[in-house]
């Protein structure tokens, strides 16, 4: 019943924004009916996925196809069905997000475009997740990878969008070659380029090979610390709830192609479970470490989804350390772990993109130091994103600290493997809580720079609400980012059922190996803590009499420039990572007695794109420019050439 439903979700996902093309530009009907289809899609996977976690096992779904070496197989197991309900949630909010954020009427050019590639990348997207077979997979991939450059370069008359477009078109080009080279190699060395043909593949000589080709194809994809160098641009210029669908399910089919390969190798060499753990460090590490180092609001979130992504790493590898080592506890820990944390990032990060949209909207700016003062003109935004930031941060009672907890115990267990084992675990669990203080110290300067405190611009001063159809598919995110956090024994039991299917084998529950209802029961009364003293406050505030101002040290007119911008906030953390970030500062000198006005700008340049990339491409460009008087325009001297060359090879040879 799973794969019918999910063919249908396909289906009217992929048609949800064709009949708004043929509809006038300044009407909304085309709008109305995309969400209506979009929102029936979403229904069909997600029902789909449940009725695959509740029966356990799956049925392929098979169908002529007359493409050479492809069949259209798709099959819905539990590591499917997790991917398909993040994938449906997403879209589906999303998409009523638009209705206020990015109505046809304000955007009569590109409205249009934008929500049929909005239902053709979900549509992509759950293809692959279903997909049983190579040629179909990549058949997904491909709509997918080219619905989203149309979503991130939406807005092509501005040069920034197509500069990040260009980029990221490069990195997906670059990441299915990858995919090619990876899938001929199964092929060639199985036989076959169905699925079901392949845990032989990986059982052979070729499997590293095959490995290093996914880690660098799916890597790329997922934004894996250094192949992360299209993600920042790309989340930070694409209408925000197309980046909250990016960032919560797009970059995550990378991930879900590491876990379906992994899930086919019964004998995992231990050097792969020691890769994905340095390689979590890494995105983890550098990825919140350069988020702090941010001025613009969503390109901040972005760098944390290389983060996060550095934490489901973590949890991959410790499950393939259990797995050569044959720990069942470990490997429950680590997948599960994994893929709650996939769940959990892209719920609590698509509430902030959202929450930044709201921001953007009402203020017309991302720049957090022209921010300030939100809270009292936003509160329902503001108390969305507070949301979002504690869940992020892995603090109680949400959804973030149950899946970072498992990683936790799995690289406590990892240590105690021995064999090398040991130091990777002993040295990754450090660094994971040094990423969730990062984390805490960047969500701390974030929140107070944009919601608390004065207003730093005239246009922040003039902000409103949100509208009530942009506020509702927060509210739906903060509650399930509640109902992880509170409910995470009820979310073991399809999480066990996903872990068992990603190792082939019974595996013991998550509640067995984790004190899962422990946490719960201490989050409830946590919650209902600062519940009764925030009831109890604002009792007293409303028992009070008499009203005084706060006492400003005799200073009589405080300005908005009095407080802390969010460079100040994040300097002392720059200056002590500056070995790595590399900040670069630009500051007016002042040469006279009596100066007059002076700047001051900073900023912290990507180390990989910035850094390395680009600089290469340009002494490449350099060097290539030499060869221009070569290019003579005449066909007789091109002859000479060939002449030439031939002659080489004849003398070489």
């Amino acid at each position: 019943m799973s794969e019918p439903l999910i063919l249908a979700a396909i289906v009217v996902a992929a048609a949800s924004g064709i009949p708004g093309l043929f509809l006038p530009r300044t009407g909304r009907g085309g709008e109305r009916l995309f969400v209506t289809l979009l929102t029936v899609a979403g229904v069909c996977a997600a029902a789909a996925a449940v009725l695959a976690l509740a029966r356990g096992a799956s049925d392929e779904l098979v169908a002529p196809w007359p493409v050479p070496g492809g069949r259209l197989v798709v099959r819905v197991d539990a590591i499917a069905a997790v991917f398909l309900l993040q994938i449906a949630l997403l879209a589906v909010l999303g998409a009523w997000y638009g209705l206020a954020y990015w109505p046809q009427r304000e955007h009569p050019r590109d409205g249009r475009k934008l929500r049929a590639f909005h239902g053709a990348v979900t549509s992509g997207m759950l293809l692959l997740v279903v997909a049983q077979n190579a040629v179909l997979f990549l058949g997904g991939w491909e709509i997918m990878a080219a619905a989203a450059f149309i979503l991130i370069s939406v807005e092509d008359e501005q040069p920034g969008a197509r500069e990040v477009g260009y980029l990221y078109l490069l990195s997906t080009r670059a990441s299915t070659l990858c995919l090619f080279a990876m899938f001929a190699l199964l092929g060639a060395v199985s036989g076959t380029l169905d699925f079901g043909g392949w845990p032989r593949a990986l059982a052979s000589p070729a499997r590293d090979a095959i490995f290093v080709l996914a880690l660098c194809g799916f890597g790329l994809k997922a934004g894996i610390m250094p192949l992360h160098v299209w993600l920042p641009g790309a989340h930070a210029t694409t209408p925000s709830h197309i980046s909250a669908l990016m960032s919560g399910a797009l970059i995550k089919t990378g991930i879900y192609g590491l876990v379906r390969l992994t899930s086919m190798c019964e004998a995992p060499p231990v050097w792969w479970g020691y890769t994905l753990i340095g390689l979590g460090v890494v995105s983890g590490v550098f990825g919140v470490a350069f988020a702090i180092a941010q001025h613009d609001l969503k390109r901040l979130l972005a760098y944390h989804s290389v983060e996060n992504i550095g934490i489901i790493c973590l949890g991959l590898g410790v499950a393939l350390l259990g797995r050569a080592a044959g720990r069942p506890a470990l490997v429950a820990l680590g997948i599960g772990g994994a893929l709650l944390h996939v769940w959990n990032h892209g719920v609590f990060k698509a509430l902030l993109f959202l929450g930044a949209g709201s921001v953007l909207h009402a203020t017309g700016t991302r720049e957090l130091d022209r921010l300030g003062g939100l809270l009292r003109r936003m509160p329902a935004t503001g108390l969305g994103f507070l949301v979002g930031a504690v869940a992020i941060c892995g603090l109680p009672p949400l959804n973030g600290l149950i899946s970072e907890l498992l990683v936790f115990l799995g690289l406590f267990g990892a240590a105690e493997i021995g064999r090398g084992a040991w130091l990777a675990g002993s040295l990754a669990a450090p660094a994971l809580a040094f990423i969730g203080a990062l984390a805490l110290a960047c969500f701390a300067k974030v929140f107070g720079t944009v919601f608390l405190g004065e207003p730093r611009s005239d246009e922040v001063s003039r902000a409103h609400e949100a509208p009530a159809m942009m506020l509702a598919p927060m509210v739906v995110l903060a509650a399930v980012c509640f109902a992880v956090g509170l409910g995470a024994p009820l979310i073991a039991v399809p999480l066990d059922a996903a872990a068992r299917a990603w190792a082939g084998a019974e595996l013991p529950g998550l509640a067995a190996v984790a004190p899962l209802a422990s946490v719960s029961v201490l989050g409830a009364g946590l919650l209902a803590l600062l519940l009764a003293v925030s009831a109890w406050l604002r009792a007293r505030a409303r028992a009070e009499t008499a009203a005084a101002g706060t006492w400003d040290c005799g200073y009589a007119a405080p300005s908005a420039r009095m407080q802390y911008t969010a460079s100040s906030f994040g300097g002392g953390l720059v200056g002590l990572l500056a070995w790595a970030l590399r900040p670069e500062a630009h500051q007016a000198r002042l040469e006279r007695v009596f100066p007059g006005p002076a700047s001051f700008h900073s900023h912290v340049p990507d180390m990989v794109l910035d850094r390395g990339i680009v600089p290469a491409f340009s002494l490449a460009g350099r060097l290539l420019a030499r060869l221009r008087p070569l290019h003579q325009g005449s066909v007789h001297v091109y002859l000479v050439y060939i002449v030439g060359a031939l002659l080489a090879l004849l003398v070489w040879s």
